[in-house]
């Protein structure tokens, strides 16, 4: 085996993905297997969890599902202590509902930091404890972790906060050999964001906005993602890698 082969291998490593099941979290969970993981994919409902390993097994890759809502402590911690050892956790679960701030409720605000801050943290909290040196943590960030976005004052909250969490949790934990980053995605069409991709008149306005002159796709996260998750960032933590064509860097 190469170097560079041996240094992004995850062969032997236990990975839980939260929301596996589509979008992002399905294309970080196949990428993490491809590099030899063994996965256990989590999400919510049944259907989801039988599709995802269905695709799975399609790509001949295994895994095995874990029923789990980030949103109610109770469930993680069942699900926890369900796993016994695990090297890699990857926090994607995520909700996000536009809104106008000053139609945003208490119960609509608690459910997006509730699912997308409370949720990754109780979920990072019980892998650690799983967790053997060496273990890695990856936060699934956003460009709202960064910039403002009108109408989405609840998820811009929850975003930038997991960037906090990363950075506070990689201080705290890297005595224990548990390294704790983010990765931040740019614009990419997935079933939570499409409604905007559908909107003409925003893509138009939005594509001109990113350097590299194209919105994401899915297959661009894959290298970020097991480089953060694997032994090619053992010297890395805290960090938070936004893929994103270049948009970040252009404003």
């Amino acid at each position: 085996m190469s170097l560079g082969a041996s240094l992004f291998s995850l062969a032997g490593k236990r990975a839980l993905v939260t929301g596996c099941t589509k979008g992002i979290g399905l294309a970080i969970g196949l990428a993490l297997a491809e590099a030899g993981a063994e996965i256990l994919v989590s999400g919510r409902h049944e259907a989801g969890l039988v599709a995802a390993a269905q695709i799975f097994g399609d790509a001949g890759l295994k895994c095995s599902t874990v029923k789990l809502d980030v949103a109610d402590t109770d469930s993680i911690a069942a699900g926890f202590a369900r796993l016994g050892r695990l090297d890699v956790l990857v926090n994607n679960a995520g909700v996000e509902e536009v809104c106008a701030s000053a139609e945003v409720e208490p119960a609509l605000w608690d459910r997006i930091l509730g699912t997308n801050l409370k949720g990754a943290f109780f979920c990072a909290q019980a892998a650690a404890g799983l967790m053997p040196e060496g273990g890695a943590i990856l936060n699934v960030c956003s460009l709202t972790s960064e910039v403002g976005v009108p109408r989405a004052v609840p998820y811009g909250a929850s975003k930038s906060g997991l960037v906090g969490m990363t950075r506070a949790l990689a201080a705290e934990w890297a005595g224990r050999g548990i390294r704790v980053n983010g990765i931040g995605p740019g614009y990419f069409c997935t079933d939570m964001t499409k409604m905007f991709y559908a909107d003409e008149g925003w893509r138009a306005a939005m594509l001109p906005k990113i350097p590299m002159g194209r919105f994401g796709a899915l297959e661009d996260l894959r290298g970020t993602a097991v480089y953060l998750c694997s032994g090619a960032s053992a010297y890395v933590t805290g960090q938070v890698v936004y893929v994103d064509g270049g948009y970040l860097a252009s404003i």
